[in-house]
């Protein structure tokens, strides 16, 4: 991460209230063309992953990938990157429910390119649909996770969910896993299957 890494840790400071002279300072010094506002670090993880897999290194080529937290803090972030801040393009990747803080945010911002992608439920739902909830299973076998999510199916609050209702809970249950298959289940995709959303976002960044 680098010089990009410092960037996002000085951006997320700002944002919370902090000085926002070391974000200034360092996106005078580095090339930052584009901060890509993501709701949290498992989205960070998919978007990584999918760039890394077509060769592309983000930070080098002047993106920061900015997990914010929550989606509510979006207008806070788009303020103080776009065009009415440090001038920085901004693109977005956000759930459905999500989507007007998003529209609000890049609003607020005085950005014209609605450069924000939603996903129908949210990602984890997309990437499932994605590989289908076979082959999921079998990467959860894969990763040594099949007893916790056995358990998990057993418990009566997933009686009357559907087969991908429950991974995508299932997924959100310890902390650490959503971060984990995110990045696992875009490694498993095909080159063909990338969800619209993602494969939207990384043509525009």
């Amino acid at each position: 991460m680098g010089d990009m890494g410092a960037f996002q840790r000085a951006v997320t400071a700002w944002a919370a209230g902090g000085d926002g002279g070391p974000a200034r300072e360092l996106a005078g010094r580095l090339p930052v063309r584009v901060a890509v506002l993501l709701e949290g670090p498992s989205d960070a993880a998919a978007v990584n992953a999918l760039a890394q897999r077509r060769g592309r290194d983000l930070a080098a080529e002047g993106v920061c990938v900015l997990p914010m937290g929550g989606a509510m803090s979006v207008g806070r972030f788009a303020e103080l990157l776009g065009p009415s801040g440090l001038g920085i393009r901004l693109a977005g990747l956000c759930d459905e429910r999500e989507s007007p803080y998003y529209a609000r945010g890049w609003q607020r911002a005085g950005a014209s390119r609605p450069d924000f992608f939603v996903c129908a439920a949210d990602l984890e739902d997309e990437l499932i649909r994605a590989l289908g909830v076979g082959r999921v299973e079998e990467l959860v076998r894969a990763e040594g996770d099949l007893r916790p999510l056995t358990t998990f199916l057993r418990q009566p609050a997933q009686r009357d969910r559907t087969a991908q209702q429950r991974l995508r809970r299932f997924f959100g249950t310890t902390s650490g896993r959503k971060i984990h298959y995110g990045r696992v289940l875009v490694e498993a995709l095909d080159t063909d299957r990338v969800p619209a959303p993602l494969e939207d976002l990384l043509a525009v960044v």
